[in-house]
């Protein structure tokens, strides 16, 4: 998660470690980040968890429950406990995947955790609209961050990218700009309820 909050005092970013899964966490994060700056301009919410699988079978009920906590649920419970301190010209920034629109069967509930995400930041902006609030999202396709390795078989480590038209995965500071983008009211203004795909070229029809 990355939580944003402009301070005349200019003062130094924090780090705050938390399990997101629970609302009172989350909760906590948020009263640390307004008591240290102040305020909240800009919510990025980017936790998520993944586990390789080959059959539905292998997905248990507690590991289904942990990471819609993880991915969706920690979401909410932010989105939730930031708005309290977000003013008009704030933003929130949600993190899907394009594997809420191509499917994934050897990720099914990371990817329809990503579903929901989309879902959630359509029907978030229509709520939080009237208040000058803008919520879009941006939907990876394959990137180098350290949950390839910890969710992928080593060949599929190896081949990762090889699924789309450029050929390859990309680098985080190619994502980056969409997030950039979506916080500057300069730039993306008139985006709300959308979702940004740096995806090397997959075509979603979204």
């Amino acid at each position: 998660m990355l939580l944003k909050a402009k301070s005349n005092d200019a003062k130094e970013p924090i780090a705050i470690a938390t399990d997101v899964k629970f609302e009172e966490n989350c909760k906590k994060v948020v009263d640390q980040v307004v008591s240290e700056f102040g305020q909240i301009d800009i919510l990025v919410n980017n936790a998520a968890e993944r586990y390789y699988v080959t059959a539905i079978e292998e997905i248990t009920e507690s590991r289904l429950e942990r990471i819609f906590r993880t991915n969706i649920f920690s979401q909410f419970f932010m989105a939730r406990h930031s708005l309290k301190y977000m003013k008009e010209g704030s933003c929130i920034i949600n993190t899907a995947s394009a594997k809420a629109y191509t499917g994934g069967s050897q990720f099914l509930d990371y990817s329809s955790t990503k579903g929901a995400i989309v879902t959630f930041t359509r029907g978030l902006r229509q709520l939080l609209i009237s208040k000058g609030i803008r919520v879009n999202a941006v939907s990876p396709g394959p990137v180098w961050t350290p949950i390839q390795p910890a969710s992928l078989p080593a060949e599929k480590v190896a081949s990762l990218g090889s699924d789309v038209p450029m050929d390859r995965a990309a680098q985080p500071y190619e994502i980056a700009p969409s997030y950039v983008f979506l916080a500057s009211n300069e730039c993306s203004s008139y985006f709300n309820g959308q979702v940004l795909h740096p995806n090397g070229g997959l075509i979603v029809n979204a």
